[in-house]
């Protein structure tokens, strides 16, 4: 089924971690590879340097369904820095999950709701101050 999500990983020196989910492998769940956002792309160099703390992946399918608990088991040098954004095709915005209590929980963002929604990872957020709601 097609459905599109966008993922964003932000955290502090999780080069060697998170790595290994930049290249394929059939043993995951989800088939997708992340990108490297290191300096290089904000200074506008487009050249690779050694420090990366944003990796970015784009979900075609619903296919990505254990990416969170994945992220979750991952052995995170920093924990606390670790920021999770998420938007699916239906959101209003991207959420955000963080560690804590060795979890990755979604973090209340305010003015909004999240809903299950058969079709989808998360449920859809919305925003409920919406001029049209």
């Amino acid at each position: 089924m097609s459905r599109f999500a966008e993922v964003i990983v932000l955290a502090r020196s999780a080069e060697e971690v998170m790595e290994p989910l930049t290249r394929p492998d059939e043993n995951r769940e989800w088939h997708q590879c992340f990108t490297r956002v290191d300096d290089g792309m904000f200074e506008g160099s487009h050249m690779p340097r050694d420090h990366c703390y944003t990796w970015v992946i784009q979900f075609v399918r619903l296919n990505w369904h254990g990416l969170l608990a994945h992220l979750e088991s991952l052995p995170w040098p920093n924990p606390h820095s670790v920021q999770v954004l998420v938007r699916d095709e239906d959101d209003d915005c991207f959420g955000l999950w963080m560690i804590h209590d060795g979890k990755l929980a979604e973090v209340p963002l305010p003015h909004t709701a999240r809903e299950p929604f058969g079709y989808s990872v998360t449920g859809v957020l919305s925003r409920i101050d919406r001029p049209d709601r």
